[in-house]
């Protein structure tokens, strides 16, 4: 791998990580803060709100993944797991920590 490879797989994690973050936050903010205002005080517009946010942070995770496994490099568990973390509740924080390990590993090449 090249040094402009590297770096640029380097900054494609980073990249993941953030999405996989924003991502993880927007599902707690949905389900720990948007859906009881929702039922205990009556305010729908919360979920009204945090619902398409949500949902453009899990689109934006998708394109991520798309785009970062698309460099190769990755073996079909580390995408399954990638892609089943994005459907099980706050599977992105658990994701972020092993992006975190992959990066760190190929910046210490």
């Amino acid at each position: 791998m090249t040094p402009q490879q590297r770096a640029e797989a380097l900054s494609q994690l980073r990249r993941m990580r953030v999405v996989s973050l924003i991502e993880g936050s927007t599902l707690l903010l949905l389900v720990l803060v948007a859906v009881p205002l929702k039922h205990v005080a009556g305010l729908t517009v919360a979920t009204r709100i945090m619902g398409p946010v949500h949902g453009l942070a899990f689109l934006a995770y998708g394109w991520m993944l798309i785009r970062t496994v698309a460099g190769g490099g990755w073996s079909r568990a580390d995408i399954l797991r990638l892609s089943i973390a994005a459907l099980i509740p706050f599977g992105a924080f658990i994701n972020e920590r092993a992006l975190a390990r992959r990066q760190a590993v190929l910046a210490a090449r």
